[in-house]
């Protein structure tokens, strides 16, 4: 039976298609040319820190074979690829001169890239901190900040007479959160809301290296922020939900909490120049105890162009059980939604969802919007049946594209689109258990197999850029 032609969602010319990546997750070459340890050498190396005990000093090995990888990205059409830069690569100590071999890399793989006709996007602070900065106290030390701020300016002077657009760190939230709060990922604290610090000072750092990439002529700068949907337990229409007023009132209360955290918290100061209300959490003060200096939230609020959102799931959010230490409580979603590998709801409508509530919360102040991460893991088992087929992961592409077309036919200015990602990697915490890759990657022979994921998202380019034409051999 002949494929059925894709019928290309109503994106607007100029959309931009990409893959991302991160240094650590993809790179390897962990004690080579000279790159220092980061805190995720140091927290993989703990015994439990990592699901399967593996680590990313090898990973994909991408240092040693990004030429092949950059011939994939040629394969697929991209107009994009983001990829981090390991800042232990670049200055071990996270201050101080130069590693020239680790920016000598940079400088190929950019060069690379332009010649396959793939605009490189690189992030500056992918989580993988200098490990000698942690040991200065890491985020929790607002020094931390300046030297991302000198680290930005490195990278440029080197990479910037190529590279148009530049991202500044990945994720904010979910680094304060697994990173400092929960001690999921490295470095592995356990701070609870005393880890809120890191989100001031990762966001003042984020001002200083905009400033930094500015003055080295930088075209376009943005982050990229994991956002969420927030959706209260009782009470939510979405769902389906009924309860009394009051439970209801008490789920909305919980979920306004969490919406702060996860989403305003990190957007808010950029887009309006103040932190939203923290009282919920302790922090009725708005410097935050003095932490926040005059000066701080105009660095900060340095103009955008453009915001990166990683979408994955919306968040099922109910009232704290009595005694817990915070104003919410993150809840089971409902049942009917399927899951990914990691367990995550598939709920395409909620990345249209999101995208209007940002542009309902901040109007005119919203700028334009790329999809910098958006992905469907399978667990390693699974893909090993499923590699052939995908049919998960084609349909979990096809669904979210078509819900960016939406909320872009609703007036959002989304531009672009990067899937995660390019490859399986090292994924975090989780090791190699978890596969989200348009390419598979035999961990132990590194072979580089793409998957029909690959050939649908390389047709899903060409029919947007052409609908009459394209490839019209993937499946749908």
């Amino acid at each position: 039976m002949p494929p059925v032609p894709i019928q290309p969602a109503p994106l607007p010319d100029g959309f931009r298609w990409g893959v991302s990546t991160s240094a650590y997750q993809i790179e390897g070459a962990a004690d080579e040319d000279g790159r220092g340890p980061s805190i995720w050498d140091t927290f993989t190396a703990r015994p439990g820190a990592v699901r399967d005990g593996r680590t990313g000093r090898t990973a994909c090995d991408h240092y040693h074979r990004h030429t092949e990888d950059v011939a994939l990205m040629r394969g697929l059409g991209l107009d994009a690829y983001r990829f981090s830069i390991s800042w232990s690569r670049v200055q071990p100590a996270g201050s101080g001169p130069v590693n020239a071999p680790g920016l000598d890399f940079y400088d190929r793989l950019v060069d690379e890239l332009l010649a396959a006709g793939v605009a490189p996007v690189p992030t500056l602070f992918h989580w993988d901190l200098p490990q000698p900065l942690e040991d200065a106290g890491g985020w929790l030390n607002r020094d931390t900040a300046h030297r991302l701020g000198d680290y930005a300016a490195l990278v440029a002077d080197r990479l910037g007479d190529r590279v148009a657009s530049w991202i500044t760190l990945n994720e904010p939230f979910v680094h304060m959160v697994y990173g400092y709060a929960l001690g999921l990922h490295a470095p592995g604290r356990t701070l609870m809301l005393d880890a809120l610090p890191t989100a001031h000072h990762q966001l003042l750092g984020h001002g200083l290296a905009v400033a930094a990439l500015r003055a080295a002529g930088a075209g376009e700068v943005l982050i990229a922020n994991n956002c969420t949907p927030v959706r209260p337990t009782a009470g939510n229409p979405e769902d389906g939900s009924q309860a009394d007023p009051q439970a209801a009132a008490k789920a909305a209360t919980a979920a306004a909490a969490y919406d702060t955290l996860h989403n305003r918290l990190f957007t808010d100061p950029l887009l309006l120049g103040r932190y939203p209300d923290l009282s919920a959490f302790g922090l009725p003060d708005p410097t935050w105890g003095g932490l926040i200096q005059d000066g701080d939230l105009r660095i900060v609020a340095e103009p955008l162009d453009a915001l990166g959102i990683n979408y994955y799931n919306p968040s099922w959010i109910g009232p704290p059980a009595e005694g817990g230490g915070l104003p919410f409580e993150v809840a089971e979603p409902p049942s009917h939604h399927p899951r990914t590998g990691f367990g995550w709801p598939v709920v395409p409508e909620g990345l249209t969802e999101l995208l209007l509530a940002l542009q309902r919360r901040y109007g005119p102040a919203l700028p334009p919007v790329l999809i910098t991460e958006n992905g469907c893991s399978l667990a390693a088992e699974a893909e090993a049946e499923a590699v052939h087929e995908d049919r998960a992961r084609i349909d979990y592409l096809r669904d979210h594209i078509d819900a960016v077309a939406a909320a872009v036919d609703q007036g959002v200015d989304v531009r672009g689109y990067f899937t995660w990602s390019l490859l399986d990697n090292f994924e975090w915490a989780e090791g190699f258990q978890q596969r989200f890759g348009l390419v598979e990657v035999d961990f132990d022979t590194l072979e580089r197999t793409p998957r029909a994921s690959y050939a649908w998202y390389r047709d899903r380019i060409a029919r947007h850029r052409d609908p009459r034409g394209g490839s019209g051999t993937g499946p749908v």
